[in-house]
């Protein structure tokens, strides 16, 4: 096949004027033999559901936790306001805004009239409406892609382009399809060489996708699309290039674009909260044989960075990060040669939902890496001390620092990093590296994430790349 697969995410799409001549039309000879999946324009989801950060409520938090009503119903008014203020922005024509603003009605009203009724049912004893929660959510979720879709095939209508809206949400589908399927069914009869198809980037199935995937949906779905239509490539395009740190810390003239990596490196990246996809979606692109693309949307004749089997060169440092984590530790003097501690730990990590990015073990001691909230953490841990009432249960609050390539077997990273550190005055709590070679970890405290990114982007990427010609990054 000739065509691509590609998505955009939720804050390039709030500049969707940007994108007519940056991604869509750029090239006037490669209009069409591209498949587009769109997420929500960028704060939307947030007003349907929560504040992903914040936790602040959206529609649906507010249904779940308000009985009278009044709550949702302004929540569910405000953000149909927000969705017509957003196309407002974005349409240049008053009959397109027209339509935008009607589309917007009709969901906000089917939204609505679903979760009166849903609380008329909560009133008799006889229902329970928490079994239907994840539906609802899905529902409420998937309307902020089909905005997004709609008000985007407007929009490139407008300038000329045979664009099509391809719904995948399910509204008012009496049918519950798979994912297969629905794909399937939506591709149907499109022809890609005459046809632009925007894509909303939820589907509604059998499968649920927010009770498997929660918001990490959508690139699930672009990836399903590119597997199933044997796509020639998939490519994300985000307001950024995959670059080497976080240009905020060691400033945008030091940063450099990875370029060429690994799906194994994408995994790591995804462990430690900085998705270049989602690591279920990086396994559907894997097992089709497709390779991926990050791209930087408003950069569309730079190449951005290949993610395939291939992976990037030997011996490079590619990316250096750092995320804020607690450190759970389970100290107990009875554990040496006894077996069952760290099966314990973890379900009581597990349940209560609790994101394990690492773990260090000795003969008396485990401890995990967790990123969560301590509130949860400290459920886990009275769930640990009730089976082992000896044992010293300590929670710090630090930081890891993790060094990332394809193939770091002769680069010596833990010892040229903890030189670095040391050499910019910080001590390291812990550090290891595994046998694979694709990523060293170094605990440092919390305050000290930023200066130890910034000491080991500079002994391990800048001194490096000094040593031979290197393309600097835009400004994004």
């Amino acid at each position: 096949m000739t065509h691509t697969v590609e998505k955009i995410g939720g804050t390039c799409m709030s500049r969707a004027p940007e994108l007519v001549d940056a991604l869509f039309l750029h090239d006037k000879d490669a209009v069409y033999n591209r498949i587009f999946v769109v997420s929500a324009f960028g704060g939307i989801t947030n007003k349907l559901l929560e504040h992903k950060k914040t936790g602040s409520p959206g529609i649906y938090a507010r249904f779940a936790n308000d009985d009278s009503g009044a709550g949702w119903v302004e929540a569910l008014r405000d953000t149909a306001d927000a969705m017509c203020a957003t196309h407002a922005d974005i349409l240049t024509h008053d009959g397109d805004r027209e339509r935008a603003d009607a589309f917007v009605r009709d969901r906000m009203e089917g939204a609505r009239a679903c979760m009166l009724d849903l609380q008329r049912l909560g009133s008799y004893g006889h229902f329970r409406i928490d079994q239907q929660m994840m539906t609802l959510r899905e529902l409420l979720s998937g309307m902020g892609e089909a905005h997004s879709a709609f008000v985007t095939t407007l929009m490139l209508q407008r300038h000329g382009v045979n664009a099509r809206f391809v719904d995948l949400s399910g509204w008012r589908d009496e049918e519950n399809p798979s994912l297969k399927d629905r794909l399937t069914q939506a591709m149907a009869g499109i022809d890609l060489s005459a046809e632009l198809p925007i894509v909303t980037g939820y589907a509604q199935c059998s499968e649920g996708l927010m009770r498997e995937y929660d918001r990490g949906y959508s690139e699930v779905v672009f990836a399903h699309l590119a597997a199933l239509t044997s796509a020639q490539e998939a490519i994300i395009h985000k307001e950024f290039h995959l670059s080497s740190a976080d240009p905020k810390i060691v400033g945008v003239e030091a940063v450099r674009k990875i370029g060429r990596t690994s799906y194994d490196v994408a995994d790591q990246l995804s462990n430690l909260g900085m998705e270049a996809i989602h690591p279920n979606a990086a396994r559907v692109l894997r097992r089709a044989d497709v390779p991926l693309r990050v791209k930087h949307a408003f950069e569309p004749h730079d190449p951005g960075t290949l993610i395939g089997p291939e992976g990037g060169a030997p011996n490079r440092v590619e990316m250096i990060t750092g995320l804020p984590v607690q450190a759970f530790e389970v100290h107990e003097p009875d554990m040496v040669g006894v077996k069952g501690y760290d099966a314990t730990i973890l379900e009581a990590l597990t349940r209560h939902n609790l994101w394990i990015v690492s773990k260090q073990s000795n003969a008396n001691t485990i401890t995990h890496y967790i990123d969560g909230s301590l509130k949860a953490l400290r459920r886990a841990e009275q769930e640990v001390l009730k089976a082992y009432p000896n044992a010293e249960i300590s929670t710090r609050a630090l930081a890891m620092v993790a060094v990332i390539g394809s193939d770091l077997s002769d680069v010596a990273v833990l010892g040229r990093g903890l030189q670095a550190l040391d050499d910019a005055g910080l001590r390291p709590l812990a550090a290891q590296q595994g046998l694979r070679r694709v990523e060293v970890q170094f605990i440092v405290p919390r305050d000290a994430m930023e200066d130890a990114v910034k000491a080991l982007h500079d002994a391990l990427v800048t001194d490096a790349e000094s040593k031979k010609p290197a393309t600097k990054l835009k400004a994004a």
